[in-house]
């Protein structure tokens, strides 16, 4: 589905038994994951390493909120951003995409949603439109089975 052309993809997640097995996914499709666990080391690294994509739990911040995602959007504009979440609620994805998120995956779905969503955000040729529990933005309310347009 996708060629190692993406050079660096960041990983944030603060359970690190969830991004083990996360990474060795992206790493069998891109160049390079690097991992971080926390909101300030995610910010830094977008902005140091400018990441082509970022992939992150949305329960990053410990407070549960979205100033994380807000702040990587407003000084990586370019970066792509997927978020993962175990929450399925309809408001939870909204507020993901409100606040910056080009993509969403669900946490159950990441084996069959995640590197397609990212090819998709991408533009990547010949990506697939639908995923089964995510969305990206555009599509912040619409159902399960959405179409993916990337930013």
């Amino acid at each position: 589905m996708l060629g190692k052309s993406v050079t660096c993809v960041l990983l944030a997640d603060r359970h690190h038994g969830l991004t083990e097995c996360v990474r060795g996914l992206l790493e069998t499709a891109f160049g390079t994951v690097v991992m971080v666990a926390d909101e300030a080391s995610l910010i830094e690294g977008a902005s140091r390493l400018r990441p082509d994509v970022a992939v992150v739990d949305l329960s990053l911040a410990r407070d549960g909120g979205l100033e994380w995602l807000v702040a990587v959007r407003q000084r990586c504009p370019g970066l792509k951003l997927v978020v993962l979440s175990v929450h399925d609620e309809q408001s939870v994805r909204q507020a993901a995409m409100h606040a910056g998120a080009d993509a969403f995956v669900l946490k159950r779905e990441i084996a069959t949603d995640l590197l397609q969503a990212i090819a998709l955000v991408r533009g990547d040729p010949g990506a697939e439109g639908r995923t089964k529990g995510g969305g990206t933005k555009g599509d912040e309310t619409r159902g399960p089975a959405v179409k993916v347009t990337g930013r």
